[in-house]
């Protein structure tokens, strides 16, 4: 591809096929409050149904970023599309067992680990170096996107059929991303196309450094950030005694602002605003939330609060998406560089929802909530921090 050009098609196809992959994962949370309420599923159980997706990721996503070099992700998309078609059907099968649901959200995981990785590795690769901040904000705004969506689709699917129809609507998805992506020329995501010299061995070393510090940091921020929103919908209606409705506009309200901020951050990256400033400043905002949050803030204040989460959440991510086009030194990444971020961004998939559901348990309420994930968000600021005072010679982030 010419480096002053965008393929748009490509590009589409690869942000649509990430924010697919992220409906996967968050069209569990706002029925869990059903599926607890008609299963009794155990808690730390029910936690594991978002975790296990994390142990998928850990085992696959640096294989297969690999492999997506070597030979392309045309192949590996059908199959992960394949797997992820019989989790959902396992799990419209047999839900009255919490297990058997496991191991079908397992198969999703797996499905998942991989369109994770050939979606952003699409997406950034195919965008020229003037498009490619803005491309990297809507990369970040994978996650955010998919639970949009789920949300918004969960109250007619629960009046249409139950919440089975979200499962049902996954598997056509499975099926209209398969036709779609005939249409896309399979050379479009060869990663290596395109790509600069390879670097020296000093740059290359330096360039993990930088990209191991990331995945460092991108699991801190995921664990308490998918702790969050996993049980946001749940802490809603048995803390505050909200219906099942209220609890998910309330959930909405921080994924709305996360996929604005997402979009905002790839502007402000593309007009030469500081990374590191644009990370740092997004991670003490998340502080601030989280030890705000002890205080028990509710009404106004809580709504607030809820805004605050998402401005900061919208725009880490879309930084720590930006790091391995940075870490390349040349604004593109390869499918590895890719599968070591997403590896430290599973690793807090795994603990953070499983962390608050025992943390739950084990005290009776939520208020050990805060002081935890508060204090993994202020490890998390200060990798951050040092992760910025990194950044300078890489240089700065060009304006387009």
């Amino acid at each position: 591809m010419s480096s002053d050009r965008t393929n748009w098609a490509a590009v589409a196809f690869g942000l649509s096929l990430a924010w697919f992959a992220a409906f996967q994962m968050f069209k569990l949370p706002p029925v869990l409050p059903l599926l607890l309420e008609t299963y009794g599923y155990d808690l730390v159980l029910a936690g594991g149904f978002m975790s296990v997706y994390a142990v998928a990721g850990l085992l696959l996503s640096l294989g297969f970023g690999r492999r997506i070099e070597r030979s392309g992700w045309h192949r590996p998309l059908l199959g992960a599309l394949a797997v992820l078609a019989c989790g959902n059907i396992l799990g419209l099968i047999w839900p009255q067992s919490g297990w058997i649901l496991l191991v079908a959200r397992a198969l999703e995981g797996i499905g998942f680990a991989v369109l994770a990785i050939i979606g952003p590795t699409l997406a950034n690769r195919q965008a020229a170096a003037r498009h490619l901040p803005i491309v990297i904000g809507a990369t970040a705004s994978w996650i955010p996107v998919g639970q949009l969506v789920a949300v918004l689709l969960a109250p007619a699917a629960l009046a249409l059929q139950g919440w089975q129809s979200l499962w049902v609507l996954s598997l056509l998805g499975c099926l209209a991303f398969a036709a779609w992506s005939r249409r896309i020329p399979t050379d479009s995501a060869a990663p290596g196309a395109g790509a600069p010299d390879t670097p020296g061995r000093q740059s290359r070393q330096r360039s993990r450094r930088m990209l191991v510090l990331t995945a460092g940091l991108f699991c801190l921020w995921a664990a308490q950030y998918f702790a969050f929103m996993t049980w946001l919908p749940e802490y809603l209606v048995a803390a505050h005694g909200l219906g099942l409705g209220a609890a998910l506009a309330g959930y909405s309200l921080p994924v709305g602002f996360l996929i604005l901020f997402n979009l905002v951050a790839g502007i402000l990256l593309r007009a030469g605003v500081s990374l590191g400033f644009l990370l740092v400043s997004s991670l003490a905002l998340q502080v601030a939330v989280w030890w705000l949050s002890a205080l028990g803030l509710e009404g106004w204040s809580g709504l607030a609060v809820l805004v605050v989460y998402g401005i900061g959440a919208g725009i880490t991510p879309a930084c720590l998406f930006a790091m391995p086009s940075r870490a390349a030194g040349q604004g593109r990444a390869a499918a590895s560089a890719f599968g070591i971020i997403m590896t430290g961004r599973n690793i807090g998939v795994l603990i953070g929802p499983i962390l608050l559901a025992e943390a739950l348990r084990a005290s009776g309420s939520w208020e050990p909530a805060a002081p935890i994930f508060g204090t993994v968000t202020v490890l998390a600021l200060l990798t951050g921090a040092y992760l910025a005072c990194a950044l300078p010679s890489e240089g700065r982030t060009a304006p387009g």
